[in-house]
């Protein structure tokens, strides 16, 4: 069930409106293999989640990227599993908006939106660092009110049927 919750809030979460790259797909990744039962499911949500609302919001030349940069966060996540520090649910998403910037600009800069120099792949970065912050602010949020509300409710719901039914 938390699987499908999963999908079902970062898939909405990408169809409202909102501040470029302010999205929780990021924390998603890392959550769902944080907390997931199996690694394979923990793969396979968020590409889950950005495979569907792709399909509707549209596809574009620069998605293996996006895409590749979501299994490796899903990757970071996975290093998460036993972590319940902030400050490590917080490094976390700081590594994870960074390989997210540096794997989907080289694919915006390889795809030719830029002249194939060093000087075109530094234009690339430079103009995407807005949209890093933006990324950063809304991956820091959301992996704290994610892990956050998790730890809060398996304390709550801890040894009820609940437990299974909800964190599962």
């Amino acid at each position: 069930m938390l699987a499908w919750i999963l999908i079902v809030i970062g898939v909405l979460c990408r169809f409202l409106p909102h501040v470029p790259n302010v999205t929780p797909v990021a924390a998603i990744a890392l959550f769902a293999a944080a907390h997931l039962p199996s690694r394979r499911l923990a793969i396979i949500v968020p590409l889950v989640l950005m495979i569907t609302s792709d399909l509707f919001l549209g596809m574009y030349n620069t998605v293996i990227f996006t895409w590749g940069s979501v299994l490796l966060i899903s990757m970071i996540g996975i290093s998460l599993r036993h972590a319940r520090a902030v400050t490590t649910v917080l490094a976390g998403s700081l590594l994870s908006s960074l390989v997210f910037f540096v794997v989907t600009n080289f694919g915006v800069w390889l795809a030719g939106w830029y002249p194939q120099t060093l000087q075109g792949l530094q234009a690339c970065f430079i103009a995407a660092v807005p949209f890093f912050r933006y990324f950063l602010a809304g991956t820091l949020v959301s992996s704290v009110v994610l892990f956050g509300t998790y730890e809060i409710a398996a304390r709550l719901v801890k040894g009820t049927r609940l437990e299974t039914a909800l964190l599962k």
